[in-house]
């Protein structure tokens, strides 16, 4: 068999989510997962990318031929059809700054034997929702790409047995000799170091030895540290914030679709800030804006910003 070459592949669960908004009466049942918010993002740049994820019985075949019409590869995802699909309920305060999370379910976790044979990509984005991902699997990605970013989220996740998030777990630190590029939000970076002034939790972060650190800081934009040197990031504005779920995903799928085409680590930022201020201007993965919007917001920014 022929090895499959690809910009971007994304490792995690989709999900089935439940989005609950207080500008709604009654909630939406959506698409869900890193692993969705950041392929369609690398498809609106026009980089070829494959998802490597599990889902059960239950998820809709409408599902899996949306994704086909946008172009993202599936070869990767295996389907169960005894076992369930994560699914998360996600309740949303007044202004949308916070959120409460519950786990519905939960799919088999990605095994060595889940991962394609042939696989290469220049970049692999691990994205766990829900500890799906183990270390001996990104170590095995890690032969398959250039790069591998993390997002620890679902790492860090640890579920009661009403799947309420009851508490901040701890990750395996050799996992992050295998990454170049770390993102996370701050409050998962200071679980995660102990630290919670955000230059101290970035500095942990570089003394295991990660090159990039990205922290996301809702509508505050995100901080990049490149080998310890930080530089703020600003948001972009948006038209409208109709839901915040995914903007941190389409952050990545922005800021690593260009780093791979070795752009300025500043302007993949730039990208990653503007395509997370379109998704979030529609209800779940509906709205990416085209990419020459993206573009046009992250020029935007990069000059009037960072330039000056």
């Amino acid at each position: 068999m022929e090895h499959q070459h690809f910009d971007v592949t994304v490792v995690g669960h989709f999900a089935i989510d439940t989005i609950r908004l207080p500008s709604r009466s009654a909630p939406f049942v959506v698409l869900g997962g890193s692993v969705t918010y950041a392929s369609f993002v690398t498809k609106r740049l026009d980089g070829t990318v494959s998802i490597i994820s599990k889902v059960g019985g239950d998820f809709p075949e409408a599902y899996m031929w949306l994704l086909r019409e946008e172009g993202i590869d599936l070869t990767g995802v295996v389907k169960l059809k005894k076992g369930g699909t994560t699914r998360f309920d996600l309740k949303y305060s007044k202004d949308l700054s916070n959120r409460k999370l519950k786990l519905e379910s939960k799919a088999a976790p990605i095994k060595l034997s889940n991962l394609p044979k042939h696989l290469q990509a220049k970049a692999i984005h691990i994205a766990p929702i829900a500890g799906e991902v183990s270390y001996e699997v990104v170590e095995k990605l890690k032969s398959c790409a250039a790069v591998i970013s993390l997002d620890p989220q679902g790492l860090l996740r640890r579920f009661s047995k009403t799947g309420k998030v009851t508490s901040r777990a701890s990750v395996d630190k050799k996992l992050f000799s295998l990454i170049n590029i770390y993102k996370s939000t701050l409050d998962e970076i200071s679980a995660l170091t102990g630290h919670s002034d955000i230059k101290a939790a970035i500095n942990t972060i570089h003394d295991f030895g990660v090159e990039t650190v990205i922290v996301t800081l809702g509508a505050k934009g995100a901080m990049l540290s490149v080998e310890k040197t930080v530089y703020n990031i600003p948001s972009c504005s948006s038209r409208v914030l109709v839901d915040p779920t995914g903007a941190g995903d389409a952050f990545i799928g922005g800021f690593l679709t260009e780093y791979i085409r070795q752009k300025d680590s500043l302007w993949c930022a730039c990208v990653g800030s503007a395509a997370a201020s379109l998704v979030i201007e529609g209800i779940g993965p509906t709205f990416f804006g085209e990419k020459e919007e993206i573009y046009q917001r992250a020029r935007s920014l990069y000059e009037k910003e960072i330039k000056s």
